[in-house]
């Protein structure tokens, strides 16, 4: 009989023969295709980024939606009730933080990271259903979110919870990361901390079985904030400080 190891090892080397092999021009061909599909974005309208941005998580699991400055907390609200969320992690400190805290229905709890992690950690790990957070940018290309953890938000506030909602204002998608640091000005003072978020918490083992939630959050929602009329800018602004 076949050890673990062995059984393991053959599903490998199986999979392995079944890969078309590629030499160098093939997989600089496949490179150059994968990039070219970025470079319309350069001269993108601002509602062309956010269908690509909107179009990436999507397809990396996440659950995206558009609303507006003013209707985004009662929709948000509404939705985390229905979804059976009793406890929320947020900062109240942020205008966001408290624009939805103050539309939550009496159902769920808003909690801010107010206390040292030792003091609550069995809490925060068994008892919050999510944690909400402001992304300080987006990158279209690859639907990513650029989040920069604070005193008020920590990177636990989107990790430990099995749902991390994240809110990302439309005129603050770039094109690409390079777009994005150029932008923000990351040369003038790199930030301490970036947090990049393309889905869910995901992993695969040595069967390549890919698993969601082994790492953080099972669930990614994603809020983008559009204006009224959000459709004509070419390029986004310089990241609002």
């Amino acid at each position: 009989m076949l050890t673990s190891r062995e059984l393991i090892l053959g599903r490998l080397r199986a999979a392995a023969a079944r890969t078309p092999k590629l030499d160098a021009a093939s997989l600089d061909r496949r490179v150059d295709l994968h990039y070219a599909m970025w470079r319309p974005l350069a001269e993108a309208t601002l509602e062309q980024r956010v269908d690509a941005f909107e179009r990436a998580l999507g397809a990396a699991h996440a659950e995206v939606w558009r609303a507006s400055e003013a209707a985004w907390p009662a929709d948000l609200a509404r939705r985390l009730a229905d979804a059976g969320v009793r406890r929320l992690l947020l900062d109240p400190e942020r205008a966001e933080g408290a624009a939805l805290a103050a539309a939550l229905p009496g159902s769920i709890e808003a909690l801010s990271f107010a206390r040292p992690i030792e003091t609550w950690k069995r809490e925060l790990f068994d008892t919050v259903d999510a944690g909400f957070t402001l992304a300080r940018s987006g990158i279209a290309a690859t639907g990513t979110l650029i989040v920069e953890p604070d005193r008020g938000s920590p990177r636990t506030m989107s990790l430990a919870p099995p749902l991390h909602v994240a809110l990302v204002h439309a005129d603050t998608l770039h094109r690409d990361l390079h777009e994005a640091a150029r932008a923000e000005r990351w040369h003038e003072g790199m930030p301490a901390n970036l947090a990049l978020v393309s889905g869910p918490s995901k992993t695969s083992d040595i069967q390549q079985t890919l698993a969601y939630g082994a790492h953080g959050p099972r669930r990614l929602w994603v809020v983008i904030v559009t204006k009224e009329r959000a459709s004509s800018a070419a390029t986004p602004p310089e990241h609002r400080r």
